[in-house]
């Protein structure tokens, strides 16, 4: 179980106030006692997705933003657990649902960006 610290939260609330969505997605992983796949999978349902298995959802979600999270702008705040700038550029600027852009940032912060990002490092062809 991946579990967000209450404090946490608060201060992302603090911090997302302007954007409804987000507070959306806090309030549920305020209400699933900071447990983020549960959030996840309620959010997912809520923004009309139809996940396929409960273990391993969000996980494989996140893993469609790799391209976007993995960039260097994202990654050293991502690093210090800094999860703020990866949701809202993903809140403004991508297919994510709305619902989920919170989930996904707070996923890849708590897995670590060099483990999130492991494989595609490893994929990207160096350039001599």
């Amino acid at each position: 179980m991946l579990s967000i610290p209450l404090i946490e939260i608060t201060q992302l609330i603090e911090k997302l106030a302007n954007h409804p969505e987000a507070l959306r997605s806090l309030q549920e992983i305020e209400d699933c006692d900071g447990d983020l796949n549960d959030a996840a999978l309620s959010l997912a349902l809520k923004a009309g997705l139809e996940p396929s298995e409960n273990d391993g959802w969000l996980q494989g979600f996140a893993k469609r933003y790799r391209h976007i999270a993995c960039l260097p702008e994202f990654r050293d705040d991502l690093t210090q657990q800094q999860v703020l700038g990866l949701a809202q550029h993903l809140l403004q600027n991508s297919h994510c649902p709305n619902l989920l852009a919170i989930p996904v940032a707070l996923y890849i912060s708590k897995t670590g960006i060099d483990t999130f990002c492991q494989s595609f490092d490893n994929s990207r062809v160096p350039t001599d």
